[in-house]
C-alpha cells in the first residue's frame, strides 16, 4: 500500500504539459468496398494536415461480402463504431461517417458540414485533462471532470504514410482508393476516473506507426483529451 500510495504521489506532481491544446479528433469509417468511400478519403487525408486535427481512418469488414476483403479493416474498428449508433442517435453504422470528437457526425461525402464540426469543435473551449507522454511506454493523464458514467483511455496505434490500395474485385475494382493515417490498433488502457492517472503503453506492433491517447466516455462517449506521440 505505501508503495502504490507513494507512486499516486509522483505522478499527481508530474508536470502534464504534452501539447498547447488537445487536437480535434476525426474519425472516418471507411472501407474498400465502398463505392462512394473513395472521396471521403481523399478530403479527410486533406484534413490531416490541418493544424489542430487527429484524423483517423477506421477501416471496417462489414462490406467484405461484396467481393472485396478490406486489407486494413479489423473487427474492434466496427465495433468501435457501433457504439455510436445509439449515443448519436443513428439507425445502423454506414460508410463513409465522419465522427467529430465523439460528439457529431456526418456523411463522409459531405465536405462542408465536416469543416463546420472541426470549426465547431475547435472553438468549444473544451477542457479536458492534460497529458504527457513519458518515454515509449507511459503516457500519463493528469486531473479534471469526469462525466456521469466515467471515462476510458484508449490507445491508437496508426500509419501516418498515405497509401493507395488498387482493389482488384467487388464494387470498386480497377479503381485506387487513397488512405492516410489508417489506424492498425485501438486498446482500452483503462479507466479514468479524474485523478492524475499514469498508463502503461505496450510496445507497437510494428515500426514506423504513430501513437494517439484518447480520455473518452464510455460507450461511444464524447472525447475529453487527446494526445498524440510521432
Amino acid at each position: 500500500m505505501r508503495n502504490v500510495a507513494l507512486f499516486s504521489l509522483l505522478v499527481s506532481a508530474l508536470p502534464l504539459c504534452a501539447q498547447a491544446r488537445s487536437p480535434v479528433i476525426v474519425e472516418l469509417y471507411t472501407a474498400q468496398g465502398c463505392a462512394s468511400c473513395g472521396g471521403a478519403n481523399a478530403y479527410v487525408a486533406k484534413l490531416a494536415e490541418k493544424p489542430g486535427v487527429l484524423a483517423l481512418t477506421f477501416s471496417v469488414d462489414y462490406w467484405d461480402y461484396l467481393g472485396w476483403e478490406d486489407t486494413f479493416a479489423k473487427p474492434a474498428f466496427a465495433e468501435r463504431q457501433k457504439a455510436y449508433v445509439p449515443r448519436l442517435d443513428l439507425r445502423e453504422p454506414y460508410t463513409p461517417q465522419v465522427v467529430v470528437d465523439g460528439r457529431a457526425q456526418v456523411g463522409g461525402l459531405q465536405d462542408e458540414k465536416i469543416d463546420k464540426l472541426v470549426s465547431d469543435a475547435a472553438s468549444s473551449g473544451r477542457r479536458g485533462p492534460d497529458m504527457a507522454f513519458i518515454g515509449q511506454r507511459r503516457v500519463d493523464v493528469g486531473s479534471g471532470s469526469v462525466p456521469r458514467g466515467g471515462a476510458e483511455v484508449w490507445l491508437v496505434r496508426y500509419d501516418p504514410r498515405e497509401q493507395d490500395v488498387t482493389v482488384r474485385s467487388g464494387d470498386n475494382k480497377g479503381q485506387t482508393v487513397p488512405h492516410r493515417n489508417v489506424v492498425v490498433e485501438i486498446k482500452r488502457l483503462g479507466a479514468w476516473r479524474g485523478k492524475p492517472t499514469a498508463y502503461r503503453m505496450p510496445q507497437p506492433p510494428a515500426e514506423g506507426l504513430a501513437t494517439a491517447v484518447i480520455v473518452q466516455g464510455p460507450k461511444g462517449g464524447r472525447v475529453l483529451a487527446a494526445g498524440r506521440k510521432d
